[in-house]
């Protein structure tokens, strides 16, 4: 499904933005692949021949912008009218995106880390217990419940990627307050809050000596935040029509795609990436050619539908993995061959897309209509299939 060249005269309000789900969804698989190849397998990193896997963290700030871009487009009529009348139909209806997935993988965790100093119990007569605090500790499994685990995700974790879905969910409680404001502004004013953002950012960049891969504790969202607000920004422009006929072509997506590939391979700044992210996904959302063919085949489509699922399940694998490396008396992943590391990465992504297949469909799909019949939410709102958007899940 193509979106319109003129949205502002022939955009479809109820249209899903698919382009968009297959962004999301080649966004989750480097992540995974940042994780497995450069954090995990760390003897397979190929940055002597490129800095695109290693800068597979940026992929997070990605996530941010998409989420605000595509809650406003599900919700700006709603907040436009009144935040109190729809307030509490939007929270609710996050957590019906969010926990499901998120408690069941919490529980996998524990359930693999209980079992592993059963079986070690057994094979020594010795019982290692969960820590009380600390990194997949009683207090973090309680952080994880109440979704605060991001506010310290080094101290608060289980699945260390949950991370973001804790700090994206600081953004949905002030989304409602933000969004109508913003919606109304003027164009200036609007132009003037972008400069203001990409300034924010600015200063986390350089704070961070140019480095965004920062997730762990409360300046993590100076950098998300800001992006998250930027997604609503880029939405105002994109419904204005403004900007369509410079970024639609075929010719200007490759081109501003290109350029994001080459900043990523050759090992540029951080920011400069970031801010090539929102310019690439107005160009992609308002293309309708070839561009649009390709991120509307269903393979792609798929990968975005699976894609929280695969966010979330990635590090799972990995915790899953490194216990039995460690029951074989194999510490980490960088003390294995490079053929041995090549093989388990194989195994461990096949792993993670059949796993976040069946997950897809039988935990989110069918948790969130569960969830969202027990709240009484209505499956639409305002025509807009309030399930479209997408957690930010997708470092």
């Amino acid at each position: 499904m193509a979106v319109s060249p003129h949205p502002s005269k022939a955009f479809d309000p109820k249209s899903q933005l698919p382009s968009l789900t297959s962004f999301r969804g080649v966004a989750a698989l480097w992540v995974v692949l940042y994780h497995y190849i450069v954090v995990y397998f760390s003897q397979l990193n190929p940055s002597q021949y490129t800095h695109f896997v290693e800068k597979g963290y940026l992929a997070v700030d990605l996530f941010f912008m998409l989420s605000g871009f595509v809650l406003t487009h599900v919700y700006r009529r709603a907040f436009s009218e009144g935040i109190a009348k729809h307030y509490k139909h939007f929270l609710l209806s996050r957590i019906a995106r969010l926990y499901p997935l998120h408690i069941m993988v919490l529980l996998l965790f524990v359930a693999t880390a209980v079992t592993s100093r059963l079986l070690e119990y057994a094979a020594t007569g010795t019982y290692e217990t969960i820590p009380i605090q600390g990194p997949r500790s009683l207090a973090a499994f309680l952080a994880n419940l109440f979704m605060l685990q991001g506010l310290q995700a080094g101290q608060l974790s289980w699945n260390y990627p949950a991370w973001s879905i804790s700090v994206e969910f600081a953004a949905y409680l002030l989304f409602p307050f933000l969004l109508p404001t913003i919606w109304r502004a003027s164009p200036t004013s609007k132009i003037a809050l972008a400069v203001f953002l990409i300034g924010i950012l600015s200063l986390f960049s350089y704070y961070h000596g140019g480095n965004f891969n920062e997730w762990d504790g409360p300046q993590t969202l100076l950098r998300c935040l800001p992006e998250f607000t930027l997604g609503t920004v880029l939405y105002a422009a994109f419904r204005s029509g403004v900007y369509v006929p410079i970024l639609g072509s075929d010719a200007v997506s490759i081109l501003i795609l290109l350029t994001t590939l080459s900043v990523l391979h050759f090992g540029g700044p951080d920011l400069a990436v970031v801010l090539l992210f929102a310019v690439l996904v107005l160009s992609v959302v308002v293309n309708t050619g070839i561009v649009a063919g390709i991120a509307n085949r269903k393979p792609l489509i798929w990968l975005g539908n699976i894609s929280y699922s695969l966010y979330l399940l990635h590090g799972f694998f990995q915790f899953a993995i490194a216990q039995l490396l460690i029951a074989f008396g194999v510490q980490k992943g960088a003390d294995l061959s490079i053929r041995t590391s090549s093989y388990l990465l194989i195994v461990m992504v096949a792993a993670c897309l059949v796993s976040a297949t069946a997950a897809y469909y039988g935990v989110e799909i069918v948790w969130r209509r569960y969830l969202k019949e027990l709240f009484g939410l209505g499956r639409r709102l305002y025509g807009v299939r309030s399930a479209a958007p997408e957690p930010a899940g997708s470092n």
